[in-house]
């Protein structure tokens, strides 16, 4: 719910801090999809002839921490990156296998391609990259104490593997722990736990520039959502909440909405980003702490 290990198609993330229609947050890829259903299991195959990376945050319309002039920045400095955009040869490959088992999903991942943000730093352009990427996980999703449990995990194989290059990410394990519940009629709670371990860097790059050196590194996110239907579900309330208890920040997504009629609906709602440190993932964002309304039409 909002938290991607295996997924790895292009995600907009501007539209999503901005406050546009949750469904937004997939962005549009050029892709080809096969699928092959059997008696013992199913695959989904997806090939992306020329890489779709995520719409980003560039500074264009939202402020970020920007590293290299150690503040927030924006407009005055828009990050570049070189993007990999040769068709047939910067290709993504994304594979499913799944089965259900008595009610219990289960399903195996793999992907390669590049990270789909711009993760890397090339410093003889000043160019932010886009790392290759290659990715193996798992998920199951069961019924569990009344409700539904998921787990999934994911292994994240950098360019960088050996941990020897400071401007590549490292090497990633990721973990995510889920449970959804019905806590009374229309009122849903759901809670997950998202882990990252991040790989160290090579000893022998540690030894010679200790400064430039990163060790092993655990990221925990905590998330929470709330789900109220009321007026025969024609109205929701709902908060969604992410907190990093190491960083100290936190996310709030504060949702009113009211379907009208078939066709519009109407809605309003706050992106509240806060952090005690202004480099932290969420911190970065504070001061793009907005309210949004929408009035929208479907057909």
């Amino acid at each position: 719910d909002l938290l991607f290990i295996n997924d790895l198609f292009p995600k907009d993330w501007q539209a999503f801090f901005l406050g546009r229609e949750q469904n937004y947050l997939k962005a549009p890829s050029d892709a080809l999809k096969a699928s092959l259903f059997t008696g013992l299991v199913n695959l989904d195959f997806v090939y992306t002839p020329r890489f779709d990376a995520d719409r980003y945050i560039t500074g264009e319309r939202l402020s970020y921490w920007n590293p290299l002039l150690s503040r927030r920045a924006g407009q005055d400095a828009i990050v570049t990156a070189r993007i990999p955009d040769r068709w047939f040869k910067d290709d993504e490959f994304a594979g499913r296998l799944y089965r259900n088992f008595s009610g219990v999903e289960a399903a195996i991942y793999g992907y390669h391609g590049f990270w789909k943000s711009p993760m890397g730093f090339d410093p003889a352009t000043m160019q932010a990259t886009f790392p290759t990427l290659s990715v193996v996980g798992a998920s199951l999703r069961t019924p569990l104490l009344g409700g539904i449990g998921n787990v999934e995990g994911g292994y994240y194989r950098s360019e960088d593997h050996d941990g020897t290059d400071p401007f590549i990410p490292n090497d990633e394990f990721r973990f995510l722990a889920g449970f959804e519940k019905e806590l009374l009629p229309e009122l849903t709670l759901s809670l997950q736990y998202d882990l990252t371990h991040t790989a160290g860097d090579d000893a022998t790059l540690c030894a010679a520039n200790p400064n430039a050196c990163s060790g092993a590194q655990n990221d925990h996110l905590l998330t929470l959502r709330l789900t109220r239907l009321l007026l025969q579900q024609t109205l929701t309330l709902s908060l969604f909440t992410f907190y990093a208890p190491a960083d100290e920040d936190l996310y709030l997504r504060p949702l009113v909405a009211y379907q009208l009629n078939d066709h519009w609906s109407l809605s309003a709602g706050a992106n509240i980003f806060w952090g005690k440190e202004d480099d932290t993932f969420f911190g970065q964002f504070e001061k793009n702490t907005n309210l949004y309304a929408a009035l929208r039409f479907a057909f």
